[in-house]
């Protein structure tokens, strides 16, 4: 097994982590970069590293490279796009949302995704403020649904609205959940 590091991005990390995020958006997605959706991709010092109650964490390999990455920030989801009742729910400044938590396709299945969102969730519980933590996920991302439905709980699923919405499904983790991570080495 390969050894890695999950820790907070430093400046040195940001060309590495929107390496990954620019990745997966163009692959995993399928959309490409999309302004409106990620202007945090193109400039994550300012979305994540310097607001206090944001962060970014990237998962290192043994060799120095970013492998993957996991945000979070205060901004609750907005409605439009998002459906009203969840906007509602999820509001600005109490919700800690997790964003961007993609692993390089060589490096899954070994423990790092939840690595990541062990960490978030334990910044956010660090912090004080926030009373919730959501995230939306794409379903047609394999697997993706099956991982997140495996940490928390699924509050609205697009995919049952009468045209199917944005096919979005939005997730609520509990705060305080306790995720089991394997044993990464090098941390």
């Amino acid at each position: 097994m390969r050894d890695y590091c999950v820790r907070p991005a430093g400046p040195e990390d940001l060309d590495g982590a929107r390496a990954v995020m620019l990745d997966t958006v163009y692959r995993d997605f399928g959309t490409g970069y999309v302004p409106r959706w990620h202007g945090d991709i193109v400039d994550p010092a300012a979305a994540y590293l310097v607001p206090a109650r944001h962060t970014l964490l990237v998962a290192v390999d043994g060799e120095g490279h970013v492998v993957g990455t996991g945000a979070l920030d205060s901004r609750g989801p907005l409605h439009p796009p998002n459906p009203r009742h969840v906007a509602e729910r999820y509001p600005s400044g109490a919700t800690a949302q997790l964003r961007r938590v993609y692993v390089r396709p060589e490096h899954r299945r070994r423990g790092l995704a939840r690595q990541l969102v062990a960490e978030l969730l334990a910044f956010a519980a660090a912090d004080g403020g926030y009373r919730a933590v959501y995230l939306h996920t794409d379903p047609s991302v394999e697997g993706a649904e099956a991982f997140w439905r495996s940490l928390g709980n699924v509050v609205h699923d697009e995919r049952r609205e009468p045209g199917g919405g944005q096919g979005i499904v939005h997730f609520d983790i509990p705060l305080h959940a306790r995720i089991r991570t394997p044993h990464l080495t090098g941390r």
